[in-house]
């Protein structure tokens, strides 16, 4: 006899150790089955300046044998890489990161992804950046001051101007101002030598060109005035080169402050793990360990106020947990022994003991941690327009410098050497290939960290930029529509019956059935405080009901057929129940000692604010429709309840995936809503697919959005989201390109023989400074965005 075991984990030395403790002989048939599967990998990246630094990296990686995806995001500094680990080893990917010129960061173990440092690396650059710019300010006051002496009366008498003093005072600026160029400007030249190393270009080669032919102008026309004809000629712009620099240092800060702020929902996502646990070993000696070290398994002490580490299942006490950081529910949550409990929630009363079920990244935390960041570092489908222009962009932006210098020294105003080395260098900082790398990314981040602060996970940008197309949502009945659970709705007896008496008896034969309508009916003799007797002689009917004796009197509950063929007269049960009928209820008949006693309705209760909700969508301008294996009259019941106008009933679960794609023949972008239960496919075949209150873990896996909260509010809130986040990547790219496609040509003088339009080069560099911090900050005005279905 053989047994052959298939498994999924990495992790195949200790598989084969367990194995090997039954004493059985083991081998191997094959390669693990792991060898072949792709694994993913993030890697925080330092040292992009621009949306070109995305491309050479992204094509550095795709050019790699067994990397079958890599995705950078500029915003978050973070490559994503789909790879065959039996083709290259992740380290290998990190070394394709750093020869391309650039710092790869790796993940630390107790963290998600190493990112929970981003906050202290955001800050640090910050302070950096602003001590580079108040010092790029104080070396250009006195420039300014001395290349403009008039400002200052009597100050011009002393240095006239072809006096060895103004001389003088030129060298010790200059100095000055290289001492600006090697610490406020460092970044740019070290970007450009590494760009060089690549043979490439980028933002920083464009800043440091720019300011080098200034600078290197400027040593000219001060030490070697001769080489120049006119007293204007040479002159040397110090003033120029430093305060250029403060200001794109600047706007360097300002946007690295801005887009700080678009990664706050990961930031307090990551916040909420705590960093210790209290483990109970060796009997009852409690441990304080790192949350890294539980293993699963591991009993666990919470004590009133202590945030929970790990997920688990609670084994001793009682508490109450407040889940709202994870579900989104602000109704704290009553735990007892068996219940689950998750990693970052919050235990506010009494303390418990608990076994660790899921650890480190295979918790819920994790799990939305992982999740918000995918789609953070995702792409929405117009970014891949964008990265192709934008690997041409910089080469492009140099020869247009180039060539506006030939044009204008050939043809410009005296002194042309000085009016075409202006307009080179107004050329080359007035472009902004970062404003077009920010554009999509950061709206996409601020979109996507507005969704999950609201307990609705998107899986990428792709979803984003779907769903606001969306026209049609189809709406699961079960679980989606309503709570997805019979409950008891009515008693109904008959003259001389007591309704609690007869609730009684029918729940204590029902307690020994397994149908869903007997929980129903039990729970409800519970809820009501009535006292059960034991039942005899149970025997369930297949598809008609059950019967029994309970206190000595037999009882017999189901259809109108099985109380027939126990000779009991159902006509004015059958009146009754199909009154019931045409609001959504299932009727129980009931006969006690042969004679008909009462009808007992059970029904799927609508949630609260599903009526509300699909009314939303209505004013959304979207057609809703219902789709449910319930009957027609059932089923058109429930949709007169909450307003839908379309229902597909009597439709089995393997249809659903049919129905959906009919829709989509019919040219209906659609979505569909379920909770997994018995519509995967369904969901799967959907254009969107979201899933309510995570009904299963296939519901999650195959689903585009996950709608944490089990209300159908949040499908309005995703669309909402979707069409706000998709209309802010429109601004930024109308923006990012609109200013480039403007400001070029006015920067290389194509107006000045027209209107005499031309503009400085720290003009240029304020405008380019800016075009970021715009772009950055209308994608954090999705920060202050109120969604649909969000309450005041």
């Amino acid at each position: 006899m053989k047994a052959t075991v298939e498994f999924f984990s990495p992790d195949l030395q200790r598989i084969y150790q367990q194995a090997g403790h039954t004493g059985l002989p083991i081998g191997l048939a094959a390669e693990p089955a792991f060898e072949n599967r792709l694994q993913n990998l993030r890697i925080g990246i330092r040292g992009m300046n621009c949306a070109s630094c995305v491309v050479r990296i992204e094509k550095s990686l795709r050019n790699v044998s067994g990397v079958t995806a890599a995705v950078v995001n500029f915003a978050t500094a973070t490559a994503y890489i789909s790879y065959d680990p039996s083709k290259i080893h992740r380290n290998s990917l990190r070394q394709v990161i750093v020869d391309s010129g650039y710092e790869a960061v790796d993940p630390t173990p107790a963290t998600v992804d190493g990112i929970d440092h981003k906050d202290a690396e955001a800050a640090q650059e910050y302070q950096t950046l602003m001590r580079k710019f108040w010092f790029a300010v104080a070396i250009s006051l006195p420039n300014i001051i001395f290349m403009y002496p008039d400002i200052i009366p009597g100050l011009a008498a002393m240095i006239p101007f072809e006096s060895i003093e103004r001389r003088i005072v030129w060298v010790v600026l200059g100095l000055l101002t290289l001492w600006v160029l090697a610490w406020s400007g460092s970044q740019f030249f070290r970007g450009m030598m590494t760009a060089l190393r690549h043979h490439a270009a980028d933002m920083h080669a464009l800043i440091a060109i720019g300011i080098s032919a200034t600078f290197i102008y400027s040593v000219l026309a001060t030490l070697f005035p001769g080489l120049f004809s006119g007293k204007t000629a040479a002159e040397p712009f110090w003033d120029v080169v430093t305060v250029v620099t403060a200001l794109v240092v600047l706007g360097l800060a300002m946007e690295s402050k801005v887009r700080a702020r678009t990664c706050v929902v990961i930031q307090s996502l990551i916040g909420l793990q705590p960093t210790t646990a209290k483990v109970l070993r060796d009997g009852n000696t409690e441990v304080g360990i790192p949350v890294e070290e539980v293993i699963v398994g591991d009993r666990i002490l919470i004590r009133s106020g202590d945030k929970i580490p790990v997920d688990g299942s609670i084994i001793l006490g009682r508490s109450v947990v407040d889940e709202s950081m994870i579900t989104g529910e602000s109704t704290a949550v009553e735990k007892m022994p068996g219940a689950e409990v998750f990693a970052g929630t919050i235990n506010e009363v009494g303390s418990f003991q608990f076994l660790a079920t899921r650890v480190g990244k295979e918790t819920a935390l994790s799990n939305i941690i992982s999740r918000v960041q995918d789609a953070q570092n995702s792409k929405v489908p117009v970014q891949r327009f964008v990265d192709q222009v934008s690997g041409y962009f910089v080469p492009t932006v140099l020869l247009l410098g180039v060539f506006a210098f030939v044009v204008w020294y050939g043809l410009g105003p005296q002194p042309r050497l000085v009016f075409s080395l202006i307009i080179l260098v107004t050329t080359l900082l007035i472009a902004s290939p970062k404003a077009l790398g920010l554009a999509t990314s950061t709206s996409l981040i601020a979109g996507v960290g507005k969704a999950a602060q609201h307990g609705i996970l998107i899986r990428s940008g792709d979803v984003l930029q779907t769903a606001q197309r969306l026209n049609t949502v189809i709406l699961d009945k079960t679980g989606t529509i309503t709570r997805g659970k019979p409950e008891l709705t009515d008693v109904i007896v008959m003259p001389g019956f007591d309704d609690d008496e007869i609730l009684s008896q029918v729940a204590a034969l029902e307690r020994s059935s397994e149908h869903p309508l007997a929980e129903a009916i039990v729970n409800g003799a519970f809820s009501r405080g009535l006292r059960l007797s034991e039942s005899t002689n149970f025997m369930a009917i297949a598809g008609q009901g059950v019967r029994g004796q309970v206190a000595g009197r037999t009882v017999v509950l189901g259809n109108a057929k099985l109380l027939r063929e126990n000779a009991v007269e159902t006509r004015g049960l059958e009146d009754v129940a199909e009154a019931l009928a045409p609001q959504g209820k299932t009727s129980v008949l009931v006969a006690i000692d042969g004679q008909p006693a009462a009808i007992i309705a059970v029904a799927d209760q609508i949630k609260e604010d599903s009526k509300v909700a699909i009314s939303m969508l209505k004013e959304m301008g979207l057609e809703v429709i219902m789709l449910t294996g319930d009957n027609q009259m059932t089923a058109q019941a429930i949709a007169a309840q909450v307003g839908v106008g379309r229902v597909l009933a009597e439709v089995l679960p393997e249809e659903k995936d049919r129905q959906v794609q009919a829709l989509q023949q019919e040219g209906k972008i659609v979505a569909m809503v379920g909770d997994g239960i018995n519509d995967a496919p369904a969901l799967a075949s959907a254009d969107i697919g979201l899933a309510i209150g995570v009904g299963t873990d296939v519901a999650f896996k195959v689903s585009d959005i996950t709608l944490i909260k089990g209300n159908l509010m949040g499908v309005a809130t995703a669309i909402d989201v979707s069409r706000a986040t998709m209309r802010n990547v429109r601004q930024n790219l109308l923006g990012a390109f609109g200013y480039n496609l403007v400001g070029l040509p006015i920067a290389m003088g194509v107006f000045y023989p027209l209107f005499g339009v031309l503009i400085s080069p720290i003009l240029a560099s304020a405008a380019m400074a800016l075009s970021s911090v715009t772009v950055v900050s209308n994608a954090n005005r999705l920060r202050f965005f109120k969604p649909i279905g969000i309450p005041t």
